[in-house]
């Protein structure tokens, strides 16, 4: 299971290193959203099946109408093994592409081997609600807060045993990463995980900033800053930054700016925005930020402001909204005016709940 990301220190890719190994057969590959080797942009729907040009392998998308592998995927398979990047969110879905693998490994009698990679923005802050699984997902199947702070390594142990999935599980653990550590702290290089991740800067702000994805403000999907750059057509950026400027959020700044998307929400439109610049990234709350930003769009022109209706990532009823936050209570909380250290408080006792379940399955 990999993707482009999936590639040691020298950019050899995982697939290569076990197909020049000795004594081991590579019987197929699989792949999460985007693809093994990144063939798709933005959403759209991986092919179901095919052969991998570079390898001959059989390829299985696990991003499309089959998200957990089916068990002619999995015949003539011992092992499966999965080296997947995550870049520190829940709503990431490498992470649950991962669990339903767990599942299949369970169910078909297969060992699964999850080599483990950084959290890129650190395994100790943790920050936004833990998901009601009245609001499970495929961006949340599981309890976990937005920011998680864990390895996908530790997220398999969490959810393995935790969960009951049960699975014959080997956690292969990181050599030399502290909790604290960023990942240009690792001198790894970065390779994209996702076409819309392309720098570290991209995956801090990311645990708030796709909270956007479910409302009509452009995430800044389509411009050379997803994520950082955010705006509608209409709005005026610097009445936005005013705003949030007034709620004196730590360690970011605010740029205002107008944007033309290339693709996907007001694609060719001018939009009114900013760029959220973070400039101590330690104090940074980036999901409080996506919330102090939707708020900011709601409060100066509610007439215009609207959440996405569905469907969004195979939720047909859900709002994207609360299927993103993993809750119903963030929308109200935003449509009824609470203050951002009131929604805050709000998540706290859950996230300290959490911090308690995770202890036992953490590595490092």
């Amino acid at each position: 299971m990999v993707n482009p990301a999936s590639s040691d220190s020298r950019f050899n890719s995982t697939v290569d290193i076990f197909l020049n190994a000795h004594g081991v057969k590579v019987g197929a590959l699989f792949g999460p959203q985007h693809g093994i080797r990144g063939e798709t942009q933005d959403n759209m729907i991986e092919w179901e099946g095919f052969r991998d040009k570079p390898t001959g392998l059989p390829v299985y998308s696990l991003y499309g109408k089959t998200r957990e592998p089916l068990p002619e995927m999995m015949e003539g398979i011992d092992c499966l093994v999965i080296d997947l990047p995550d870049v520190g969110a829940r709503y990431y879905t490498f992470v649950w592409t991962l669990a339903l693998c767990l599942r299949a490994g369970k169910k078909y009698g297969k060992t699964c081997v999850v080599l483990d990679r950084p959290n890129p923005i650190n395994g100790v802050a943790m920050e936004g609600p833990v998901l009601d699984t009245r609001f499970s997902s495929f961006v949340g199947l599981y309890p976990l807060p937005i920011r998680h702070g864990m390895t996908m390594g530790e997220i398999a142990l969490y959810l393995n045993r935790e969960f009951k999935i049960g699975c014959d599980l080997t956690v292969v653990p990181l050599e030399g990463w502290q909790r604290e550590m960023w990942f240009d702290e690792t001198f790894l290089p970065w390779v994209m995980p996702s076409p819309n991740m392309p720098t570290l800067a991209t995956a801090i702000v990311y645990p708030g900033m796709c909270l956007l994805e479910g409302t009509n403000i452009s995430e800044g999907r389509g411009t050379t800053r997803p994520f950082e750059i955010f705006g509608k057509p209409g709005a005026d950026p610097y009445e936005i930054v005013k705003r949030l400027t007034q709620e004196d959020l730590p360690g970011v700044r605010f740029r205002p700016l107008y944007f033309q998307p290339t693709f996907q929400k007001y694609y060719g439109e001018l939009c009114g925005g900013a760029q959220a610049h973070v400039t101590d990234r330690n104090s940074f709350l980036p999901v409080l930020t996506g919330v102090a930003v939707i708020s900011a769009f709601y409060q100066m022109a509610p007439e215009s402001f609207s959440w996405k209706q569905p469907p969004y990532e195979y939720e047909e009823e859900k709002l994207p909204i609360d299927v993103l936050a993993g809750t119903d209570e963030l929308r109200t909380q935003i449509e009824q005016g609470y203050s951002l250290q009131g929604i805050a408080r709000t998540w706290k006792k859950k996230l300290d709940l959490f911090g308690e379940a995770r202890k036992p399955y953490l590595l490092y």
